[in-house]
Formats: C-alpha cells, sequence, structure tokens
C-alpha cells in the first residue's frame, strides 16, 4: 500500500437472497413457520363462530339446498384457519372473532359469486382482508404491530408446548414488515400458491415471489 492511501474498508456483507437459500434451510424454516401459524389455530374454534355457521340457514330446494349445505360445511372447515390469519392481521382474539364472524356473513349471503370446486380459502382470505382494511381506515387506526408484542403473546400456551423456539419465531414473524408476513403466511402457512396469494392480497404473482422471499431472507437473519 502507498505512503498516505487509505486502507480498504470492508464490504457489508450482501443482503440474503431467500432463492438462494439451500433447500433444507428453506424447509427447515417453512416447518417452523407452519408450526408457529398452525398454534394460532389449535385453539378450540369459538362456540359463537360453530353457532353461527350450523344457524345459516340452507335454501329449501332440492340442488340449491344441496349446494348450500356443502358450502355451510366447507364453510366451518375453513373457520380454523380463517381465525388463525385474522389473529395474524389483528393479533386480539375477540377482535379477530368479529372479523371472522363478518366475513362468514359476507361470504353466506355472496355465496353464489363463489365457483365450485375453486379456492374457497383463498376467497375467504379475500373477503376478511378487504374487511379489515375497510375497518381500519374507518377507525384510522395503526395496522402494524411494530414490536410483536402481541403476536406472541397469542402463541404462549402453543410456546410452553412446544418451547422456546416457537414463541422466537412467532416474535420475528410479528416484526415482518405488513405486506411482506402477509404474503408468508398466505403462502408459507395457509398453503396459498402464489397466484392465490396476488388474488387475495390485490397485486402481482411476481410481488408476492418478492414479498415471500424477503420475508424469509430476514426470518433466516434473524434466527441465525
Amino acid at each position: 500500500m502507498s505512503e498516505g492511501a487509505v486502507p480498504d474498508r470492508p464490504r457489508p456483507p450482501a443482503p440474503l437472497d431467500a432463492a438462494s437459500l439451500p433447500a433444507g434451510v428453506r424447509d427447515h424454516l417453512g416447518a417452523h413457520l407452519r408450526v408457529a401459524y398452525e398454534a394460532l389455530a389449535r385453539p378450540q374454534t369459538p362456540q359463537r363462530l360453530l353457532d353461527l355457521v350450523a344457524q345459516l340457514d340452507a335454501v329449501l330446494d332440492g340442488q340449491s339446498r344441496e349446494r348450500a349445505l356443502a358450502f355451510r360445511a366447507e364453510l366451518t372447515e375453513a373457520l380454523p384457519g380463517l381465525r388463525a390469519f385474522a389473529l395474524s392481521l389483528i393479533a386480539d382474539a375477540s377482535r379477530a372473532d368479529d372479523l371472522v364472524q363478518e366475513t362468514v356473513l359476507r361470504a353466506w349471503a355472496r355465496q353464489e359469486l363463489f365457483t365450485p370446486g375453486s379456492n374457497l380459502k383463498a376467497w375467504l382470505c379475500t373477503i376478511l382482508r378487504n374487511q379489515f382494511y375497510s375497518e381500519c381506515r374507518k377507525r384510522k387506526r395503526e395496522i402494524e404491530d411494530v414490536d410483536g408484542a402481541a403476536a406472541a403473546q397469542l402463541t404462549a400456551p402453543a410456546a410452553q408446548e412446544h418451547g422456546s423456539d416457537l414463541h422466537t419465531v412467532w416474535s420475528h414473524i410479528g416484526k415482518l414488515p405488513e405486506l411482506q408476513r402477509e404474503a408468508l403466511l398466505l403462502v408459507g402457512a395457509q398453503g396459498l400458491t402464489y397466484e392465490a396469494a396476488a388474488e387475495v392480497m390485490g397485486c402481482q404473482t411476481g410481488t408476492v415471489k418478492s414479498r415471500v422471499s424477503r420475508a424469509r431472507a430476514l426470518l433466516v437473519a434473524e434466527l441465525a
């Protein structure tokens, strides 16, 4: 090095790219994510939600009644996952149940718009998400759980059962940027395709892929 020359500064590490992560790392992260998310769905579905679906009146004529009853059965099956998605948005059990209840009523009233055989989970998540943001705009409330504390509290019973790893994973999930967290949970936990998640979030498929990739990279960096 010549006299007076400034020594080279160490370059910052390159940002993690989830697409370049080894498959084993992605699978391990996915397993942690599913366990953390299932912890929200595992508690028994509140009776008031089960009662609501059970009391939905089916149309009383032949084929329409059969379709309505089948739709009601699918709604009942979707309740745990739908409630988990609501909790990931709100992190407040009472408000989440209110949101799920409103979603069920809206879905029932609009069931003729649903194509049998298509993705009911994605359709319900779309209704729930739209309702959530509509309420947020009306109330002018902050929609991010900045420090992840409320999300972590929701998984406390499950954390005791599965150990501190679950609490740690969910705490970091709660700290992700909101849209990245949504995309990651829809794809990695709800099991939606990128295309279906894009429909739920009202964006391009490539945007969802980018958000999921960034969310995974952030989680890997935090959990490393």
